[in-house]
Parts: C-alpha cells; structure tokens; sequence
C-alpha cells in the first residue's frame, strides 16, 4: 500500500533511482522558474501599471522577505502533512499566485500575487533536504546536487527564454506569460503527487511533531550565517553590479556582466553533480569558496572592466557551488525528523542576510558617494564566511538515525 507521505517514513525508497533523480531536479526547477520570469518583463510591467522605481524595487525584494519570513511556517507544513505533501502544495500555490500575476489590475494586487508565489516557493526550501535524505540515502550530496542544479537551470530558463520565444508566443502579453510558467509547476506538482516513490518501512508513517528551529544551536546560526553570506553575495551583485558599471563608464558591459554572473552558475553545479559527497563535509571547501567571493569581490572594487566580468563570473560559480554543499548539510548532521526545522532556520537566517545586506550596501554607497563602497559588505560577509567556516567540525559529525 502506498504511503501517504513516504518522507515521514523510516525506511528506503523502492523506486528506481532514475525516477527519484528526475522528480528531485523537477521539484529544484520549480522552485525557481516563476520567480526568474519577472526581470525579462519588468519593463512591461513598469510601463503598463505606471510603476515608480520604488515600486519596481518592492516587486524584486518581495519573493526573498517570504524566503525568510515562511521557511518555519514550511517546516511546520513538513511537520503535520509530511514532504511530499509540503512541495506538492508549495508547487501548486507558487502556480496560483503566478496566474494570478498576470490578471492583477494594478500595483497592490501585483504585489499580493507576488506574496503568494514568495510564501508558495518558501514552503518548499525546508521540504528538499528530506526528501534528498530519504529518496537517496546513500548519496545525499548528489542528490542535494540535483535538486541545486534543477534550481539554478530553473533560474536561468525564464531569462533566455522570455524575450526571444515566449513573449512572441503570447502575442508580446506579459500577463499571458505569467500563465505560460504557472503551467509547469502545475505539471510538476501533478508528477510529483503521483510518481513520489513508495518507501519501506516495518512501521506505519509517523509524523514528526519538531518544527520550531532550535535557536540556540550554534551550528544552525554557522551554517544560516555562512549560505547567508553566500546569497547576499549574489543579491548584492545582481542588485548593484549594473548602476556601477554605468557610475565606472563601463555601461556596454552590463550585459555581458549579467550573463556570466549567473550562466556561470551552471558549471560549478554539473561539476559538483560529479564529484558530489567528497567536499560537502569539509570544512576547507568553504574557505575555500569564501576566498573566491572575497577576491571577487576585492576585483569589483579596485578592478577595471574586463577584470570586474570576470569576477563577476567568480562569484556566480563560488555562491552557487557553497548554496549544493551547504544544502545537503541538513540531512548529514541531524537526524531525520530533525532535518526540516534545521532547514528552516538555516533559510531564515540566510534570506535575511539576503535582504538587509543589499540594504546595507545601498546605504555604504549613498553615505560616501563611491559606488564601489556597494560591494564592501558582500566582503565582509566573505570574510565572515572564511572565519565561521572551520568552526563547523563537519568530519566529526556522524549522521544520526531517525
């Protein structure tokens, strides 16, 4: 008999592990495709409901506040229904509020469509790492791999897509291209609800009642602090690299900038599909990547065009690369029934991040009037990542039984 939520189970999946590889990637795309398709049409959306910069900046800051504000709402969703059931449902209100999108008659209806895409997506970030864990036991890193990189390619197709194929195809209407992408993670939710693989188990399904995030766990804070650093990274850099380019009279490589910050992504992440669960549990990786991001990001500030590209492209493989390892994190140092809360309160922590450093390098440029001044903070987050990142102690932690 099937189970009702086979994440709930103690037992190991029966399913083929190709079957259990695809749905992963699937449910990582769909947590991203609907809300990378709005930047290909804010100049539509801007000139046909008269919004005002400010406003512009509300609509792109909004889907990051839900990251942070619903990730422990998704736990407690994962706590009483179960993972299947969270990322099913997160799936299918990330669609609803995107249809909704196109039929918003104006600014604060848009914004309204925007929270229910943002608290949609959000329930569904603690919801992976379990299903990572328990769909791929023995493989928790190249299943966390897979979800990552159906995330990032989810990122990435909206953005090449939009302007050259779907908009012709609705007629140039960015309210029916908002219905084009609702439509997949509709498919998406149906294939996961009907294909999610059986598990075995002696025992019937018992729900975990833990969802509220430990505080005062010092690892949870270490890990949120450091994936933090590493989404406000590439926040900050997508958010200001563009007006400092044009402030640095190097306005013709925005463009290029852009497209190699984040098609850069996709090389650290196929690469880390490879050589997934050799470098997750090190902490050397994560100095690493934080050497990367601050050398990145000391070329932003003192570097000159070609050098600013490039490392432009450091960032976008070095945050990539620390958002695959540290994800599968969860499911190697806490036990099953604790994984969604860590999880939870490692999003909180990091979306948060996310949302007050862009913040802060906003405020760095406007009180000394040099645009470089922008990047300062994402350094210091570098920096933060290189001193917690030793103080993890991941080669002696075992993971724990359920």
């Amino acid at each position: 008999m099937r189970s009702p939520d086979p994440a709930n189970e103690g037992g190991t999946s029966r399913a083929p592990a190709v079957t259990r590889v695809a749905l992963l990637w699937l449910a990582g795309n769909g947590m991203r495709v609907t809300i990378l398709a709005v930047p290909p049409l804010i100049s539509l959306i801007h000139q046909d409901l008269h919004m005002s910069e400010t406003q512009v900046g509300i609509l792109t800051g909004l889907p990051v506040a839900l990251f942070a504000g619903a990730a422990v709402p998704g736990s407690l969703l994962i706590a009483r229904f179960g993972a299947v059931a969270t990322v099913v449902t997160g799936l299918l209100i990330t669609a609803l509020g995107t249809a909704l999108r196109g039929v918003a008659p104006d600014v604060p209806a848009l914004y309204a469509a925007t929270i229910v895409v943002g608290f949609g997506v959000a329930i569904m970030h603690p919801a992976m790492p379990p299903l990572a864990r328990l769909w791929l036991p023995d493989r928790t890193g190249f299943a966390t791999a897979v979800y990552a990189n159906g995330l990032l390619i989810g990122e990435i197709l909206p953005v090449l897509l939009m302007v050259p194929v779907v908009l012709p195809l609705v007629g140039g209407s960015w309210r029916l291209s908002f219905a084009f992408w609702a439509a997949p993670c509709t498919v998406i939710a149906a294939i996961i609800f009907f294909a999610s693989p059986r598990v075995t188990a002696n025992d019937a399904p018992q729900v975990s009642q833990l969802w509220w995030p430990d505080w005062s766990s010092g690892l949870l804070w270490r890990l949120g602090l450091i994936l933090g650093g590493t989404n406000a990274s590439y926040f900050t850099t997508n958010h200001f690299l563009p007006d400092y380019l044009h402030q640095s009279g190097n306005g013709d490589l925005v463009g290029p900038a852009l497209v190699v910050l984040n098609i850069v992504q996709l090389p650290g992440s196929f690469l880390l599909l490879w050589l997934a669960g050799r470098f997750e549990r090190r902490s050397s990786s994560y100095v690493f990547f934080g050497c990367v991001t601050l050398l990145a990001a000391l070329g932003i500030i003192l570097g000159n065009g070609p050098i600013i590209v490039a490392s432009a492209g450091l960032i976008g493989f070095s945050t990539s690369s620390v958002l695959i390892l540290i994800l599968a994190l969860p499911p190697l140092v806490s036990s099953q029934q604790d994984v969604p809360r860590m999880a939870a309160g490692m999003f909180t922590i990091s979306y948060s991040c996310a949302v007050i450093v862009p913040i802060i390098s906003g405020i760095a440029w406007d009180l000394t009037g040099m645009p470089a001044m922008a990047f300062l903070p994402m350094a210091l987050m570098a920096l933060l990542t290189i001193g917690l990142a030793p103080t993890l102690g991941l080669t002696s932690r075992t993971r724990p039984t359920a």
